[in-house]
């Protein structure tokens, strides 16, 4: 409940006072309605009552009746406001948390159950608000004055009602201990089965090529007969209760019934209408404390999950992001150095060091290529500028100042980065260029960037060419397509540093040389990182980098290297001709 609290504005609290106060009022109109009963069974059992009077009653009832129906419309309509306004609001919460992740966060929770917990658990909380806001004031409230208003009464009948109470609560209480546990496992559970449903949709093609449909649906129909099976079994707790608690309700009816019948019989002539108009009046109050105690249970039953909901919503708001701002406020003259002094790197809980001990610098203007066998720490050296990553021994500078000391906004507006997968947002060709671009896009400016990228060639052959739209993830252009535009859209940033982490593996040896020039013309004061493959694609840089199990195994050029670095002569061998590399 803290969670709930703790989000709650101004504005909320005032709605959930009214809510209260509407509530007392729609309680008291609907315990007025058995003294109204009480009074036209008197009038109508005694001979010579005007009629008047019993219209009057009846009227009376009539509007308190009303009253309570208008009090419930307006307290539902304020409940379910508040419950769509802190949904909103969490949603926002959770999203701008999760934003503010480093890669190590969002791996700990996982995609798939960052999710779940963004819509599933989220409308667990909205559920409860919009019932519980209503029932958690109204049953109390309902409970303490219905018992007030029969206090006094015949003890056979409070006996009766009590019992009745007492066996609705175990029945409750019985049942709730078999279904509790399991609202914990079903959230869980949806965890899993988004995650299974995401990886067969991601993974789609590769299913069908390998045939490995049956697999795949054999591994969702595990999870999701697991799932059936737990919400099955709650709801069959849930069944037994409904039809016992009428039970308890009927049976209650039926004992008040039938002790006044003998306690009427047994009275006197003079005291049987008294008695007899008792008896309604007690049969109303009375099922008013049971209702209140069933609409209790009823909380009981969705705040459990909704708890278990809560708690998962807290573990990523209360998360403290590994990586934060620095405290820089005033920027150093921009150039683009960047200089690695003795950098290690392992990833959270690993035992080995990915890097170890890498050292060394690049100057603005400068093309610093990494290049070794798949695993040996390239793309983690280069994750490491950006902070996706903090180094875990030695220290990164840009322009002289620690990375960890920049505001993460500051340092990622240093930088245009170029993932190894690329990845596009559902929107337009034009919009996925200048993404991130706060202002207003240049058309001429966006069109530059994709002609220094080679992609102007297939945009401009499009029907609508930078308006034609892209689907979410880029799944409508090919894989050198969406390379292309990734690379654009480091190109229209104009960033001091470029990254290109294997962005070039999509692209033909054709268009990776036309590429690589048009960069090298109109980037020509940035630093520039290359990750590769290809010694083709690095053998022109000022420096290449060779990793091997994660030590720097040589820096220095393509030609200086075939001569001084085993691991570097390895790999050009495989790739390049003996007429290639120079010697025989």
């Amino acid at each position: 409940m803290s969670l709930l609290l703790k989000h709650m504005k101004s504005r909320q609290w005032l709605q959930a006072a009214a809510c209260a106060v509407l509530v007392t009022v729609q309680v008291w109109l609907d315990l007025k309605l058995p003294d109204y009963m009480s009074e036209i069974t008197m009038l109508v059992q005694t001979p010579g009552s005007p009629m008047s009077s019993i219209w009057s009653a009846g009227g009376s009832m009539l509007l308190c009746a009303f009253g309570s129906l208008i009090a419930a419309f307006v307290v539902g309509f304020l409940a379910a406001q508040m419950a769509a306004d802190m949904a909103r609001r969490l949603r926002n919460a959770l999203y701008d948390k999760v934003e503010s992740f480093s890669m190590t966060e969002i791996g700990r929770f996982s995609t798939a159950s960052l999710i779940t917990r963004s819509t599933n658990d989220i409308t667990q909380i909205q559920m409860l608000i919009a019932m519980g806001l209503q029932v958690m004031i109204k049953a109390p409230v309902m409970s303490v004055w219905a018992i007030c208003k029969i206090a006094g009464k015949t003890w056979q009948w409070s006996l009766a009602t009590g019992s009745a109470v007492f066996a609705l609560v175990a029945i409750a209480a019985v049942l709730l201990s078999f279904a509790l546990p399991k609202f914990r496992i079903v959230q869980s559970q949806t965890d899993r089965l988004n995650s299974v449903t995401r990886e067969n949709l991601t993974g789609v093609r590769v299913v069908r090529a390998y045939n490995a449909e049956l697999y795949q649906q054999e591994k969702f129909e595990k999870i999701n007969r697991d799932l059936t099976d737990t919400n099955l079994f709650i709801s069959r707790m849930m069944a037994i209760m409904q039809p016992g608690m009428q039970a308890i309700m009927n049976g209650l009816t039926l004992s008040i019934y039938w002790i006044g019948a003998v306690i009427i019989s047994r009275a006197a002539m003079g005291q049987r209408l008294g008695l007899f108009s008792d008896m309604i009046v007690y049969t109303s109050y009375a099922m008013q404390v049971v209702m209140s105690f069933m609409l209790l249970i009823m909380i009981f039953i969705i705040l459990p999950r909704a708890m278990v909901s809560a708690r998962r919503i807290n573990e990523v708001l209360d998360t403290r992001p590994l990586i934060a701002d620095g405290g820089l406020v005033r920027l150093p003259p921009a150039s683009g150095r960047v200089e690695f002094r003795q950098v290690s790197f392992r990833y959270p809980d690993a035992a080995e060091y990915v890097l170890h001990d890498v050292s060394f610098e690049a100057r603005p203007g400068e093309t610093v290529a990494f290049i070794g066998s798949t695993g040996c720490g390239k793309s983690t050296a280069v994750n490491l500028i950006p902070r996706f990553y903090d180094a875990t021994e030695g220290e990164i500078l840009i322009d002289g100042i620690n990375v960890k000391d920049y505001k993460l906004r500051d340092l990622h507006d240093k930088i245009g980065y170029v993932p190894q997968r690329a990845v596009l947002f559902k929107g337009t060709i034009a919009s996925n260029i200048s993404f991130g671009d706060s202002g207003d896009p240049d058309p001429a400016e966006i069109a530059a960037a994709a002609r220094i990228a080679q992609a102007s060639d297939f945009v401009e052959k499009l029907e609508d060419q930078y308006d034609s739209a892209v689907s979410q993830g880029g799944t409508n252009l090919s894989g050198g397509q969406r390379q292309r535009l990734s690379i654009a859209r480091a190109v229209y940033r104009r960033p001091e540093i470029f990254i290109f982490d294997d962005a070039f593996s999509a692209l033909d040896y054709k268009t990776d040389r036309a590429l690589r020039s048009e960069l090298k013309k109109h980037t020509a004061g940035a630093t520039t990182f290359i990750v590769a493959q290809r010694i083709g694609t690095i053998r022109d840089a000022d420096r290449i980098i060779v990793l091997h199990e994660g030590n720097v195994a040589g820096i220095g050029r393509h030609e200086n290297l075939l001569k001084t670095c085993g691991v570097y002569r390895e790999i050009a061998r495989s790739q390049l001709t003996e007429e290639e590399l120079g010697y025989e």
